[in-house]
């Protein structure tokens, strides 16, 4: 069997999808992208195009080293997202041929359902109250939010007690059963993020996410000693080497995107280092179906995965959503705060392939925000 073609597809509201098709009919499906990159990281799957077209996709391990090592520079979020997602189509290719999920291949599963949760959105506490019953009513029972918008770098006393008025009104609504993660997004200094988690600590919050931008993860471990609120991050860490300093911080959870390091095959490796800290997996996922799906596999291979992360209904999904490109989109469903082991071969999902391409008539050019402080100057968005 030989890989005969290599197919992106801009997909709304800011996704790339990839399928890469078979001599033999079978094609798998990826989701290679850096938001706001899309193009980029296109380009980028293009030129390992000249790596694939004639290979064997079987050979998944020697692929994944070719294309990481491959080059003299390597690394970097364009080049760790384009090989992601090839490496989750060529898993959804070996999969379908061999009639099984891919966790099945992966040591097979250590759960048979994965807890998620979801975002809630909101300026205001009445708001992020109404949110988190809406998820709450939609079945979840763990929900995320950010902190706050624009922090500088030290905050008033007004500014601090308006984050933690926010966390406490999704807390009041999610009661003590329930769980509420706090993403502080990297817009926070040090300084901050110890001063935020000192008050936020009565609250309870099921995690801390990303205290700081990863530049600074030097920090982590002043800012993991200083607070009780367990504390997560690893969306813009790229590769087990990238996590190895981290995850001797203190952090509590690793959290490998795997549309960016390095797909299926490095976040499998991310979690079992991650494990031999004591560190659990809770994948970073606000993209599409492909990724959760990818997560999903690594998830019910994973003995320390703790909570899966969905795009469903975030607010970021304007133009498409997580359900809009897949067959079944049950799935996806939620029982009792979580999705049920997929079964079906491969990633466990099928793709639309009329929907992707009709929505790829459209494509986008969705951009990072840029955010300025009051003062004029560049803020963390």
């Amino acid at each position: 069997m030989k890989i005969v073609g290599v197919e992106t597809f801009l997909v709304p509201p800011r996704w790339l999808f990839l399928k890469i098709t078979t001599d033999s009919g079978v094609a798998g499906w990826g989701e290679p992208v850096v938001e706001g990159r899309a193009h980029t990281v296109a380009a980028a799957v293009d030129e390992l195009s000249d790596l694939l077209i004639g290979a064997d996709p079987a050979r998944i391990e020697d692929l994944w080293q070719t294309m990481t090592r491959g080059n003299f520079y390597r690394g970097g979020p364009v080049l760790s997202s384009a090989v992601s997602g090839v490496d989750q189509a060529l898993w959804d290719i070996k999969g379908k041929v061999l009639g099984v999920p891919v966790h099945e291949l992966l040591g097979g599963p250590v759960r048979d359902r994965v807890r998620m949760y979801g975002w809630i959105g909101g300026d205001e506490p009445a708001e992020i109250a109404e949110r988190a019953a809406q998820r709450i009513e939609a079945g979840y029972t763990a929900v995320k939010m950010n902190v706050g918008g624009r922090m500088r770098t030290l905050e008033s006393m007004r500014e601090v007690g308006a984050a933690v008025a926010r966390v406490a009104a999704a807390r009041e609504v999610l009661g003590p059963d329930r769980d509420v993660a706090i993403d502080f997004h990297g817009r926070v200094s040090p300084a901050l993020a110890r001063v935020l988690c000192r008050e936020l600590e009565p609250l309870f919050p099921m995690f801390v996410e990303e205290p700081v931008v990863p530049e600074l993860s030097g920090e982590l471990a002043r800012i993991c000693a200083s607070t009780t609120i367990p504390i997560a991050t690893g969306e813009r860490l790229y590769s087990r080497w990238d996590f190895q300093g981290v995850l001797s911080s203190g952090i509590a959870i690793a959290q490998p995107d795997l549309s960016h390091a390095g797909g299926i095959s490095e976040c499998r490796r991310i979690a079992a280092q991650a494990e031999t800290h004591g560190v659990a997996l809770a994948p970073h996922c606000p993209l599409g179906p492909i990724a959760l799906a990818s997560c999903l596999q690594v998830d019910l291979a994973s003995p320390n995965a703790l909570i899966q992360e969905t795009s469903l209904g975030i607010h970021y999904n304007v133009g498409g959503d997580t359900l809009d490109h897949i067959v079944d989109k049950s799935v996806f469903a939620l029982h009792d705060g979580h999705v049920e082991r997929l079964t079906a071969p491969g990633l466990g999902i099928e793709i639309d392939e009329a929907a992707v391409r009709a929505a790829a008539e459209h494509g986008h050019r969705w951009r990072t925000p840029t955010w300025r402080h009051a003062d004029g100057s560049h803020a963390e968005w």
